[in-house]
């Protein structure tokens, strides 16, 4: 048994969980906010707990550049400097160098030389430095460097990403950590299943804390990437978390969960605000659109949200069309609580025993919310 995870119930492959971090517990599925550079988008840190976030995303590829690991460091680390006091993951700033492949130069077994999107200056990440800088932020959860193919590159290519991937994790395995700080390795393969069973049965070896499933919802078609994380999720320890990549819309985070997935993150809740859309149990709603003009109602009769027991859709859209920093708060509010409160009942349905019929009928309820 992990001594960081503990699985509480299951219903089918779906799982509840708690994760002890260093800065409390965690109760699984738990979906995380993403605070890119330090912040989720306009919603403080009280906020998030009220209104049921335990754990954030951090940025190690942004927090790095700006304003630097040592500085943050220096200040206390990335709680304190953000002023949040319960867990954070950091990813490894993987992802953005393989995504933003404009900028990308080189990669050898060593590591990936890349322009800073900041400055254009060449830049280098490595294993070491990944480390390094995590551990100087602080996080209660590490990820390691990877390398995060796009859909459809060629099996050469995927089969190097694969083969990297591993030789990196084994280096940062024991590589020093904060105080408490807990290490996840990160799968790839893509749909092949071959290359992640692969990955997996590799890092598995290496038993680090936890494992990611990487390399899915980077624009795949959704069946396929749901087949596929069936059997990734198959793939990895029944007694460590698991952790879904870049995944936010109801319908994915509620099927993922039923793979056997216990974590998740997305920029779908704040992104999805901004531009002026509430994700709601009639499904996602424009704001901008006109028929909303003299709706009194909240964005969501079912929701609880300090936005919805005191604002109207009216009123929201009001905010958006005039382009009011408020409308777009209150958006993203709403949106967190919406998918928070989603994936807490899929807690208790799991609990019940019940996930399955639940998922069904709360899919059905949201139809068109992840469109």
């Amino acid at each position: 048994m992990s001594e960081s995870f503990t699985v509480t119930a299951r219903d089918g492959a779906a799982r509840a969980g708690v994760l002890r971090t260093a800065h409390g517990e965690v109760q699984t599925p738990a979906f995380m906010p993403v605070g890119t550079k330090g912040t989720v988008k306009s919603v403080d840190p009280d906020e998030l707990r009220e209104l049921g976030a335990q754990v954030v995303l951090g940025n190690s590829y942004h927090l790095h550049f700006r304003p630097g690991e040592e500085l943050i460091a220096d200040l206390g680390g990335l709680h304190a400097f953000m002023g949040w006091d319960g867990a954070i993951l950091t990813d490894s700033g993987g992802f953005q160098v393989f995504s933003l492949r404009d900028t990308l130069l080189a990669t050898d077994d060593d590591g990936v030389t890349f322009r800073s999107v900041y400055d254009g200056q060449e830049e280098r990440f490595t294993p070491e430095l990944a480390a390094r800088v995590q551990e100087l932020l602080g996080s209660d959860i590490a990820m390691c460097l990877d390398i995060c193919s796009p859909a459809g590159v060629s099996r050469p290519e995927l089969e190097e990403a694969v083969r990297r991937t591993t030789a990196w994790a084994e280096r940062q395995r024991d590589l020093p950590r904060s105080p408490g700080q807990l290490r996840f390795a990160i799968t790839q393969g893509s749909l092949d299943g071959e290359l992640r069973a692969r990955s997996s049965a590799d890092l598995v070896a290496l038993d680090f804390d936890g494992y990611a499933i990487g390399g899915l919802s980077v624009g795949e078609h959704r069946e396929p990437m749901f087949d596929a994380t069936t059997e990734a999720a198959a793939l990895l320890p029944e007694e460590k978390p698991r952790y879904f990549m870049g995944i936010g819309d109801p319908e994915g985070v509620l099927e993922v969960i039923a793979r056997g997935v216990d974590m998740f993150d997305c920029v779908l809740p704040t992104r999805t605000a901004r531009t002026g859309s509430a994700l709601t149990s009639e499904g996602r709603l424009n704001l901008r659109n006109a028929r909303f003009a003299r709706d009194d109602r909240p964005l969501d009769e079912s929701c609880s949200c300090p936005v919805c027991s005191r604002f109207s859709r009216a009123y929201v859209r009001h905010l958006v069309n005039q382009q009011e920093i408020l409308g777009l708060r209150l958006l993203s509010l709403h949106n967190l609580r919406f998918l928070l409160d989603l994936v807490a009942a899929a807690r208790r349905a799991i609990e019940r025993g019940e996930f399955l019929t639940w998922k069904d009928e709360a899919l059905r309820s949201t139809k068109g919310a992840g469109s």
